[in-house]
């Protein structure tokens, strides 16, 4: 029985989602292998190469890969699938994209969004906006499986000495081509990764009053900023910083939630972080119901006097 964990990367870095997805393929049993699927990427499969417990790491390159088309990457799973009992996609963008093709190809039924790996059949995963968890059974020949990086410790990124085997690269479908892409940098901790998260609501009232309250907060704690969904429909903040079962899920050391009511929706993105901090007027705010620390307080006086504090 062995597993094959499907990497995430942007041909030059390995991203911290495979580490967590190395962590459930380990505790499905057998050994490890990874597959990295892109163009010049070999530093990637070096990196692939020591993370710990990882036995083998299988390294497609060539120009059909180089920007994740889903088409593409699918059918470079599928190429290898015959020999893997298991096949864990991060849970990304990119994983939920590529990860329905593999299962439908193979005619086996996807598990999603894993937290737990029971056996080596049988997981653990949130259903109702995480309000419930079922425990699902498969009898599926091949597992394809989708990991929740919050639910699972990242593995060690070194001590790891797994061996590189080049593989052939499958040649473009055609199905779709890549056109271009709009990167947004920044100096701030992604907001997946962040150990500290400082995410605002409606209650700010403007893009100004998020910019003005949030932004300097985070300054001073290092944090990445995250916004509640209504904050984002009412313009307060961009798309991407949404956390939310429609948003990013995230599960840092520290989440301050400021004016955020706590709709069940944003609770599925960030109640398994490890201390939230609330900040609302309204003490009767579904928030403090997963909130360590609550403070009923107006968030324009009480920001201020934090960051003043810090």
């Amino acid at each position: 029985m062995t597993a094959l964990v499907i990497a995430e990367h942007d041909n030059a870095t390995l991203g911290a989602a495979t580490l967590n997805a190395v962590t459930a393929a380990t505790a499905c049993g057998g050994e490890v292998h990874v597959l990295v699927a892109g163009h010049n990427a070999a530093d990637v499969a070096q990196a692939a190469a020591q993370i710990d417990g990882v036995t083998k790491v299988l390294h497609a390159d060539g120009e059909s890969l180089a920007h994740a088309l889903a088409e593409n990457v699918a059918t470079q799973v599928l190429a290898v699938a015959a020999d893997y009992s298991h096949i864990l996609f991060p849970a990304t963008a990119n994983g939920k994209n590529i990860a329905p093709r593999v299962a439908a190809r193979l005619d086996v039924a996807q598990i999603s969004d894993i937290t737990k790996v029971e056996g080596a059949d049988t997981f653990e995963r949130p259903i109702y906006a995480g309000n419930a968890m079922a425990t699902v059974q498969s009898g599926d020949a091949v597992k394809v499986i989708t990991v929740r990086g919050t639910g699972f410790d990242a593995a060690a990124d070194s001590g790891g000495s797994a061996s590189v085997e080049t593989i052939d690269a499958v040649a473009d479908s055609g199905k779709s081509r890549f056109v271009g892409q709009e990167i947004a940098q920044s100096d701030r901790p992604d907001l997946t990764a962040a150990k500290v998260v400082v995410s605002g609501g409606r209650a700010l009232g403007s893009a100004e009053k998020f910019q003005e309250l949030i932004t300097p907060l985070a300054d001073k704690l290092g944090a990445a900023i995250g916004a509640s969904r209504a904050a984002v429909d009412a313009g307060y903040a961009p798309n991407d910083l949404q956390v939310g079962q429609t948003g990013k899920i995230v599960a840092p050391d520290l989440y301050i939630a400021a004016g955020i009511s706590g709709a069940i929706q944003h609770l599925a993105g960030m109640k398994d972080s490890k201390v939230i901090v609330a900040i609302n007027t309204d003490e009767e705010a579904p928030i403090f119901g997963v909130a360590n620390y609550g403070l009923v307080a107006d968030l324009f006086e009480a920001i201020p006097e934090l960051i003043d504090a810090l």
